[in-house]
């Protein structure tokens, strides 16, 4: 659990190099320093209250926890909390919920990539981690209503994916578009950033899946498998979209498909067995690609398709496991999928969690984005986002060429 603790902290530069590599040039500082920002400021506001609200009245069927663990009262190196976990100490399965609370609200920066006032972002994802994650944390992971209902989520479809998808898009209703788009290009500035990333990602993702089984057995061994083949096959099944659409198979390609099975497979890693995995990998990479196309249509500028592929990619996943879920892998399943004996009573408590914590993230971050706007503004100035982020809230550049130093903004 030490080392998955380690690999999930490490996603989050994973991230920032995943969606640093598809901005332009002139904002890929801006992108890192996001993403950098919240290791920093969400483990603070973690140990001071977040934690608690998620796991404080643990088991209570609940909608927040209390304030038992605030101010890291109470959180101490003992062993055995029946509640939590039995085989590590109670300071760790913290400090691993922690990871969870610091990669979260950064997934959103892909959507609002290239616009976003770095002093309006910090406020939002300090108080959304509040008034948003915690609750849904413990909804779910904390013994509250949700998980009395009967719904599964084994690392984080609807608490991570879900949750940061639906922010993303109420966020990026209050800023708008960016400037010129969809009119201009805007080309990735460095797919091998984007790749390297990705591989950060899925390297970190077997903390993230693996770990949530709070112990080194059986569970975590298949989940561990699960996540390697869902990510596999989410690449094949979106390259194959691209390859029958386009003529070609790119690079973004198999990074995002990649991706988006690693996100499918999230809520179903301890849950699954078999070919389940591949898929919901499948599954999960054409109907993202097909998904991020909606932006077109609809308007939104969704801009390193955060919605498309952790929204959607993190529906996917959790309805998948009212299909998949199997007791022979996992006795914590009470109610197996469709495909495995059950019934759709496990279906319809997937239905009503991922529409839940959909309806309820975006209904909340938008009026948390709403109150920002209308106090100290969300969005730069034009002038602003003309210049780039990388100079206009940070003073620096990435890359300089020349005597002069000049940068070339592309």
């Amino acid at each position: 659990m030490l080392i998955s603790t380690g690999l999930v902290l490490f996603m989050t530069p994973g991230l920032a190099f995943f969606y640093g590599g598809m901005v332009r040039a002139k904002n890929v500082l801006g992108m890192l320093m996001q993403n950098f920002f919240a290791m920093g400021l969400m483990a603070i506001i973690w140990v001071t209250i977040a934690f608690s609200l998620a796991f404080g009245n643990f088991g209570d069927g609940g909608f927040i926890g209390n304030l038992d663990f605030a101010w890291m009262r109470n959180i101490n190196a003992t062993t055995g909390n029946e509640a939590f976990a039995l085989t590590i100490p109670f300071v760790l399965f913290c400090a691993y919920q922690m990871t969870f609370a610091v990669i979260t609200p950064a997934l959103i920066t892909g959507a609002t990539a290239d616009r976003f006032k770095f002093k309006a972002y910090a406020t939002f994802i300090a108080i959304w981690l509040v008034l948003v994650y915690a609750p849904v944390a413990h909804w779910v992971f904390g013994g509250g209503w949700l998980a009395k209902l009967g719904a599964l989520d084994f690392a984080g479809g609807a608490v991570v994916h879900i949750n940061a998808g639906a922010a993303a898009l109420a966020v990026i209703i209050v800023l708008g578009k960016r400037k010129g788009w969809p009119r201009e290009g805007m080309h990735p500035h460095n797919l091998p950033f984007t790749l390297l990333g990705t591989g950060i990602l899925w390297f970190g993702w077997f903390g993230f899946n693996a770990g949530s089984a709070l112990a080194a057995n059986g569970i975590a061994a298949t989940a561990l498998m699960n996540t390697f083949l869902a990510a596999s096959a989410g690449m094949i099944g979106w390259l194959l979209f691209e390859r029958i659409k386009d003529g070609k198979a790119t690079t973004l390609g198999a990074a995002s498909g990649a991706v988006a099975g690693l996100v499918a497979i999230t809520p179903c890693a301890g849950y699954v067995g078999g070919m389940a995995p591949i898929l919901i990998g499948l599954a999960a990479g054409v109907l993202c690609v097909f998904a991020i196309q909606l932006k077109f249509k609809f308007g939104y500028d969704d801009s390193l398709d955060v919605v498309g592929v952790h929204l959607v990619g993190g529906l996917v996943g959790a309805l998948l496991l009212g299909f998949f879920a199997d007791a022979a892998v996992n006795p914590a399943v009470k109610n197996e999928g469709l495909f495995t004996g059950g019934d759709a009573k496990l279906l319809w408590f997937q239905f009503v969690a991922s529409a839940v914590t959909l309806v309820f993230s975006f209904v909340v971050s938008f009026i948390i984005a709403k109150a920002i706007d209308k106090t100290m503004g969300m969005r730069v100035t034009e002038e602003e986002e003309n210049e780039g982020l990388d100079y206009s809230q940070h003073a620096e550049t990435a890359y300089s060429f020349g005597s002069t130093g000049s940068m070339d903004r592309l």
